[in-house]
């Protein structure tokens, strides 16, 4: 199945829950309200437990003649190694050494409500993934960054993480654009931001400490808020907005190389066509021509992220979640094209003469 959500046969249900809109492919749980952390755990179907049992060869009981010898197979243990097993389904969701810690799904929805004791947060979406070896959370924070008179874009944190041993636990502060529901990761400055926590014995400790996670969110929001309002009131023009496209583009030196040197025909009709799509979608899409957005640094910005999250396809919905989240090329098109608006608006055209 190409979404790869958790389907559990024992209840027949898709293991994923979204507010008010239709989830991954028209499958799991629709709610009209916010839930509870209790009432999201029971909607998404992540109200289950991971246990690490020991690892075993195949044992044989059989009696094997050898030249009228019986021989017997033992059951030999492995040592340093445990299954992870989802007790629900009796599952193997993965293999593990003996430092990692189970973090249950339960204690990450603790983490959220910790964040900001309880007060405004709203669970929007929650799932497991494949046999449940990975879930993620996303929540809605109160009040909004606002740029210019129009744009409002929300606040949300993002968790995920795994039972298979693969991958950190990951808390991630993203906003969303309500306008056209644009992903902006942009990291700031020395600022990240996420953070990630290793599944040791201090792990679930790590998890309570959420004010770090909030503090940063906050900062982050304040920063976004100001960048973004300065970028709104930056003029560029459109032969400048494609030039910066085609910068945040670039996949390696030599197509830079050949974009410096005016070498346009030695580039790919992939990369060519990108640029262009985004170009298009920050002149056309009518999530552009607001006030804020139209024919300013903040719309050019807007148009690289909205195009990663409306135009371009994926394999699938996890594909373009970790696209956005985890390093892919999403995030990375998006954090150059943020770099470079951030340098537009400070130098101007002066930057083409340094790239």
């Amino acid at each position: 199945m190409a979404h790869n959500i958790n389907f559990n046969e024992r209840t027949g249900k898709h293991s994923f829950f979204s507010v008010k809109e239709k989830a991954w492919h028209g499958l799991g749980q629709i709610v009209e309200g916010y839930p509870t952390s209790a009432e999201a755990i029971q909607h998404a179907g992540l109200d289950y437990t991971v246990e690490k049992r020991p690892i075993f060869t195949y044992g044989n009981d059989n009696m094997i003649p050898d030249d009228d010898i019986c021989i017997r197979i033992p059951e030999i243990e492995v040592p340093n190694f445990f299954a992870t097993v989802r007790t629900d389904t009796e599952q193997a969701l993965g293999v593990v050494g003996k430092e990692y810690e189970v973090v249950q799904n339960k204690d990450a929805f603790t983490f959220f409500d910790a964040i900001i004791r309880g007060e405004g947060i709203m669970y929007e979406t929650a799932g497991a993934l494949g046999k449940g070896e990975r879930i993620f959370i996303t929540a809605k924070l109160p009040n909004y960054i606002k740029v210019g008179n129009e744009d409002l874009i929300e606040r949300y944190l993002f968790l995920t993480t795994s039972h298979d041993g693969y991958g950190s636990i990951t808390a991630a502060f993203t906003p969303i654009r309500i306008v056209c529901n644009n992903t902006l990761n942009a990291a700031l400055s020395n600022h990240s931001n996420s953070i990630k926590i290793r599944h040791t014995v201090n792990a679930k400790e790590r998890l309570e400490q959420a004010h770090i996670v909030m503090g940063l969110a906050n900062k982050l929001s304040e920063n976004l808020e100001g960048i973004f309002n300065k970028w709104s009131k930056v003029s560029i023009t459109d032969k400048e907005v494609r030039k910066l496209i085609q910068l945040a583009m670039v996949p390696n030196k030599e197509v830079l190389n050949n974009l410096q040197s005016g070498k346009e025909d030695e580039l790919s009709t992939v990369f060519k066509n990108m640029c262009d799509n985004v170009y298009d979608y920050a002149m056309s899409s009518p999530t552009q021509q607001t006030t804020t957005t139209a024919g300013t640094v903040f719309g050019a910005y807007n148009a690289v992220a909205g195009f990663f999250q409306n135009v371009r396809t994926y394999k699938n919905d996890e594909a373009k979640l970790k696209s956005f989240l985890f390093g892919g090329i999403a995030q990375l098109r998006t954090q150059a094209a943020f770099d470079l608006w951030e340098a537009y608006s400070q130098k101007g055209s002066h930057i083409f003469l340094l790239n």
